[in-house]
């Protein structure tokens, strides 16, 4: 029995990139065996243990064969006599196909250290083309070195294309496409897995919405991207991150100026994206030209917009909304101070107009409906008093 360090771990170690996760091959045992010695076994598909004092995952050496459509229709065998070159060999990248003996020695028979140092995201072999997941995969992997000068080799971008071609991403599942999708959204430069997607011809097959944008205008779409890189600058959180990716979606044309968020919706719902995701980008989509065109001069449109946002019942997700409103207007070079100051200011009037108290409306007697005017008026007060202090500040 020999256990090699592979994939992620070796390639990140080699880029001189910090390890996040380590994960295990293991060459010449059965799950009997890895079972004795106390390890825990996870995996379904094939078998994945987890061990008895690291919790790290140990997978043992297999190899696959296709047996129909789709990512998880494969045939695994996980003999003892299977090879770590056999191993390898059936992943996806050149880059992710290396392995790490227990005394530090680089196993690397397809060519992983030279694509580092070419900084080249290649194919291990023509097995690529049998998954329909790896398109996104290698999307994900552009995303996440494009800041370092990785591109895409041409002949695995062929293959890309062969595999949007024989409508094997259809049968993808929708929460395999959005894992993935997610996953990318924390990347470093996110707007790459889109680009990369489009260039493989593969974005109008899983997100026709966000390829839609293209087809509307090309810097329409431009924007979008760059508000998302903007977002990913901003803040970890995916939610801001998709946000800024769709705050295009509603428009219908160009010169449109009717708004709706059926593509939105129509993305969420196929691809089950999650609800604070979606709610976040609907309110973003709806409201972002209302937000940035605030002027702070006058308070009807200021509690509008909180109203239409229900800042004041929900306020952390009112603060997610204008993050992505920032990076929106980063992507048109507005002055970030002119954001911050702006955002800055619609905050301290949301917790104002919290704080406004309402039983004083109470005691005078108003009921029902007419407590909800009474209160709002004041709340106006509060945001026109908040005005003109800025104003004499000024």
């Amino acid at each position: 029995m020999k256990t090699y360090l592979v994939g992620g771990a070796v390639r990140d170690k080699l880029l001189g990139l910090p390890v996040k996760d380590r994960d295990w091959v293991v060459v010449g045992s059965s799950s009997e065996a890895m079972l004795e010695l106390g390890y825990q076994q996870v995996g379904k598909d094939f078998p994945v243990f987890l061990h008895p004092e690291t919790k790290e995952e140990y997978a043992l050496a297999r190899t696959e064969k296709k047996t129909g459509l789709g990512h998880s229709a494969f045939s695994v065998d996980t003999t003892p006599t299977i090879t770590i070159e056999e191993d390898l060999l059936r992943r996806d990248l050149t880059i992710n196909a290396m392995a790490e003996d227990d005394e530090g020695n680089l196993i690397d028979p397809y060519g992983g250290q030279e694509d580092l140092k070419n900084k080249t995201l290649r194919h291990v072999s023509s097995a690529f083309s049998e998954d329909p997941l790896r398109v996104l995969r290698v999307a994900r992997f552009s995303a996440r070195f494009a800041h370092l000068g990785f591109e895409v080799a041409q002949d695995t971008l062929e293959l890309m294309q062969h595999l949007v071609n024989s409508s094997e991403l259809d049968e993808l599942p929708a929460e395999r496409v959005w894992q993935e999708f997610r996953r990318a959204l924390t990347e470093i430069t996110p707007a790459f897995f889109f680009i990369t997607l489009r260039d493989c011809y593969a974005l109008g097959v899983v997100m026709q919405e966000i390829e839609s944008l293209f087809g509307i205008s090309q810097d329409k779409a431009r924007l979008s991207l760059l508000a998302l890189t903007k977002a990913a600058e901003l803040t970890p959180d995916t939610a801001v991150r998709f946000s800024a990716l769709c705050y295009e979606l509603p428009i219908t044309h160009e010169f449109s100026l009717i708004k709706n968020i059926r593509k939105l919706e129509a993305l969420c719902q196929r691809l089950k994206i999650p609800n604070d995701h979606k709610e976040l980008a609907s309110i973003t989509c709806l409201h972002w030209d209302s937000c940035t065109a605030i002027t702070l001069h006058e308070a009807e449109p200021i509690l509008r917009l909180f109203e239409d946002c229900d800042a004041l019942r929900r306020p952390e997700r009112f603060q997610f909304f204008l993050l992505a409103c920032k990076a929106i207007r980063k992507a048109s070079d507005e002055n970030e101070a002119h954001i911050d100051f702006r955002n800055r200011s619609l905050l301290n009037l949301v917790k104002l107009c919290q704080d406004v108290d309402s039983s004083a409306v109470i005691e005078a007697g108003y009921e029902k409906e007419e407590i909800g005017i009474q209160l709002r008026l004041l709340q106006l007060e509060a945001i026109e008093d908040y005005i003109k202090n800025l104003n004499h500040e000024d």
